[in-house]
């Protein structure tokens, strides 16, 4: 028997907000987006004051894309009212309100981290959200936080309430 890797699973509400966001070229992941932007970006994410006390990564819809760059982003949630600065190169995009089902899985050794970003993906992949009555909402972004292994990979999925016919 395989070994069973727990995933818990919690809805949340995310508020109106902007995102402040360095675009790619063609990253559709993590790795792809390291080689097209560099690591750099992330440390400079995590200096700013961001309204979930931490960077997000984003897979983006369709609506938020410019031609010829990336779905996958990396950036800070700020006040949907926030006027600062925003660094040279990024973007800020407004999403609106909306609720997600939070996946976070066991915590695990940091040399584990694919596995554990693996395991949370498949579980999320193969959930069904009618069970709760709602559906995915593929209008808002999928957003992975930093893999941290003392708290476990975290990754979200925008849903809304299901049609009941």
């Amino acid at each position: 028997m395989e070994k069973v890797h727990c995933v818990f699973i919690q809805l949340i509400r995310k508020p109106q907000r902007k995102v402040i966001i360095k675009r790619g070229l063609k990253a559709e992941h993590y790795f792809s987006y390291s080689e097209e932007v560099g690591c750099d970006v992330w440390g400079l994410l995590k200096g700013m004051k961001s309204l979930s006390g931490e960077p997000v990564c984003l897979w983006l819809p369709e609506q938020y894309k410019k031609p010829n760059t990336s779905t996958y982003v990396q950036g800070v949630e700020v006040d949907p009212e926030y006027a600062g600065s925003v660094p040279e190169g990024f973007d800020v995009i407004a999403l609106p309100e909306a609720e997600y089902l939070m996946f976070q899985g066991e915590p695990f050794q940091e040399e584990d981290f694919r596995q554990a970003i693996g395991a949370v993906q498949l579980a999320m992949d193969r959930y069904d959200p009618t069970v709760m009555g709602y559906a995915w909402d593929d209008s808002n972004p999928r957003i992975q936080l930093e893999p941290i292994g003392t708290r476990g990979y975290i990754e979200m999925r925008a849903v809304k309430a299901a049609n009941k016919e």
